[in-house]
């Protein structure tokens, strides 16, 4: 009976020793951050509020937020002491902390952390216009170079559409034999270039076939003109593209633009413990220089200003960029960490924490909630608008197309009318007469010529 009732004892005893009870209220310390916790009224709100909120429904505890007392993340100084949120962790004031916290080796051994519940690394923010100088060739930048050719053979051929059925219409060249041809190969040119630069050149095509060419060519060239300089004009925007510092190897091998990051930070520390030639050449830099800026809004502020790169988490730099429109952050990121929830080590809890993060990752939780208060202001400066191509207007260079054939078939009937009534009044066949009035109309040299020797003649 004893021996029973040891052996009930010590499973109920085994069973309370592995269970992961969580206390009915925590204590949560957080600190005072756009976009993880800010203040609204009298409550907190931000991206670590609703990462709680969710965890809270999924682990099952209540909570109470507080702010750290002395407004920082946690550091450990020489004898051994945290303050911050680390601090008040491993004292017991708070049972977790919830902030962007750096996961790093020296607050894991003080205190226990989840799953990172997002990811970051270190970047560069500075303005927009640190770029380099415009080419001279940049007035072409708003199209492709396939735009630009399929423009030059919209133009030769529209002249020498106009050209062919200023020859063919008889209402614009009735009598091949002695009026004078106004619209040459070289006129047509002229005033093709003309009509596109909204300008107009000289005469105007007096037949109904010349004016259907010429009325596509002007709609191609209005709409040809409206994309270029609309294009031309956000082409001038200078985006991270032009940067002339890419990434840490451009902002170490150049001394025009000074560089800092955030003094007593996890981002300092990587520079400074790292041991690539090129990483601590950027630490010795800024040691030298004191470029250190003692907050995330003094950096912002800085790289605001020009001639200022501020090193940072990308994360935090991102949300720079979506609040500031003239400030973009480097594409290149490294020693990528993450951010976690700081429990007592040992605490039971950190296990529920864990998998409650990972659920949410896996729902897509936590990219709803980082698109939500990371959204942008400056959504339509983001994108360089690129080169346009000729897919982009192949509606125009179609419209124009049908317009350049439909105008030299007009011609064409304009020129068999006139063949059929000539026929008619002369008793020939029609297809000899067109064939006349074809060659006459068509044939090399210059068809004035013989009238020209017959005048003087005369004189």
């Amino acid at each position: 009976m004893l021996f029973v009732f040891f052996f009930l004892s010590s499973g109920v005893f085994l069973n309370m020793g592995g269970s992961t009870v969580v206390p009915s209220e925590l204590r949560i310390t957080t600190i005072k951050q756009e976009p993880y916790a800010t203040t609204k009224g009298t409550q907190l709100e931000g991206f670590c509020m609703d990462l709680l909120s969710e965890i809270a429904n999924k682990v099952g505890f209540r909570y109470k937020v507080q702010l750290v007392k002395d407004n920082s993340y946690g550091r450990q100084d020489e004898s051994g002491n945290w303050n911050g949120m680390i601090g008040e962790v491993v004292r017991g004031e708070a049972d977790l902390a919830i902030a962007p916290l750096t996961l790093t080796a020296a607050r894991e051994r003080a205190v226990g952390m989840t799953k990172p519940f997002m990811q970051t690394g270190i970047s560069i923010l500075l303005r927009k216009d640190i770029s380099e100088g415009a080419g001279l060739f940049d007035f072409l930048s708003p199209f492709a170079l396939e735009t630009w050719i399929g423009v030059l053979a919209a133009y030769l051929g529209t002249a020498a559409c106009i050209y062919i059925a200023a020859r063919l219409s008889p209402c614009e060249w009735s009598q091949a034999q002695s009026d004078k041809h106004r619209f040459s190969f070289l006129y047509s040119l002229w005033y093709t270039a003309g009509a596109l630069t909204l300008q107009g050149a000289g005469h105007h095509p007096k037949a109904l076939s010349g004016r259907v060419i010429c009325c596509s060519w002007w709609l191609f060239s209005i709409v040809l003109m409206a994309c270029y300089f609309s294009n031309l004009n956000l082409s001038k925007t200078p985006e991270s593209s032009r940067l002339t510092v890419k990434g840490f190897e451009d902002l170490a091998s150049q001394d025009r633009i000074e560089y800092g990051c955030l003094a007593s930070s996890s981002t300092l520390a990587f520079f400074k413990n790292s041991n690539n030639p090129l990483y601590r050449r950027i630490y010795e830099n800024m040691e030298r220089t004191n470029s250190f800026v003692s907050s995330m809004d003094e950096g912002i502020r800085r790289a605001k200003e020009g001639n200022f790169a501020f090193i940072g988490e990308s994360v935090s730099l991102d949300l720079a960029v979506a609040r500031h429109c003239e400030l973009v952050r480097a594409h290149e990121v490294i020693g990528m960490r993450g951010y976690s929830i700081a429990a007592a080590l040992g605490s039971p809890i950190i296990k529920n924490l864990s998998v409650a993060i990972l659920q949410l990752n896996e729902a897509g939780e936590l990219a709803y909630l980082r698109s939500k208060w990371w959204a942008s202001s400056c959504i339509s400066a983001k994108a360089k608008p690129s080169a346009l191509q000729p897919h982009s207007l192949k509606g125009m260079f179609l419209v124009l197309s049908l317009g350049l054939g439909l105008g030299t078939l007009v011609a064409v009937l304009e020129l068999t009318i006139k063949s059929r009534r000539k026929a008619a009044e002369q008793q020939k066949s029609c297809c000899s007469v067109l064939t006349e009035e074809l060659r006459l109309r068509l044939r090399n040299g210059d068809v004035n010529k013989p009238q020209e020797n017959v005048d003087k003649e005369k004189a």
